[in-house]
C-alpha cells in the first residue's frame, strides 16, 4: 500500500503580499499599429497606492527613461486592467475591450478617487493598460489594425 502525500504549491500570484506586489503596465502608443511597451512596477503597495498615483509614477518613468523616448508624444490619461493573474486574456492583443465599467481605473470619464488599487481589484501580477482615452474610444468604434 503506497501512501502518497500531495502538497499543493501556492500560485505565484498569491506568494507576494499586496503590500509588495509586482504589476505590469502596458504602455500603448498606438492601437492601430499595436505599439505597446511593458513597464514592470516592482514592490508596489497596492493597499496604499491609488490609480492617479500609479498614473503619475508611470508617466514619470516615460519622461525620464530613455527606453520610453518614442512613447513621450502621447498624452496618457487612462488606466484599465488588461488581465489578472491566471485569468483569461483578451482576444485583442492591444487592449481588453470588455468590462469598461469595472476595469477602467482612471480616465477622463472616471474621476480619480483616493481608493487604493487593491480596492479597485488590482492584485499581484495584474497587467494594466496605460493609454489615451480618446484614441481608445476611436479604436473601439473601428478596431482596424494596420501593420
Amino acid at each position: 500500500m503506497s501512501t502518497e502525500i500531495t502538497v499543493e504549491e501556492p500560485l505565484t500570484s498569491n506568494v507576494r503580499p499586496a503590500t509588495d506586489a509586482l504589476i505590469t503596465v502596458r504602455i500603448i502608443k498606438s492601437f492601430l499599429y499595436r505599439n505597446v511597451k511593458n513597464h514592470i512596477v516592482h514592490s508596489i503597495n497596492l493597499k496604499e497606492t491609488t490609480a492617479s498615483q500609479l498614473l503619475d509614477l508611470v508617466k514619470s518613468a516615460i519622461n525620464t527613461m530613455g527606453a520610453y523616448r518614442p512613447y513621450r508624444n502621447i498624452e496618457y490619461d487612462s488606466l484599465k486592467i488588461y488581465t489578472k493573474a491566471h485569468g483569461s486574456k483578451s482576444m485583442n492583443l492591444v487592449i481588453n475591450f470588455e468590462n469598461d465599467q469595472g476595469w477602467v481605473l482612471i480616465s477622463p470619464s472616471v474621476t480619480a478617487t483616493e481608493t487604493s488599487l487593491w480596492d479597485l481589484g488590482v492584485e499581484n501580477e495584474t497587467e494594466i493598460s496605460l493609454f489615451n482615452w480618446n484614441d481608445y474610444v476611436a479604436f473601439k468604434a473601428n478596431p482596424e489594425e494596420k501593420w
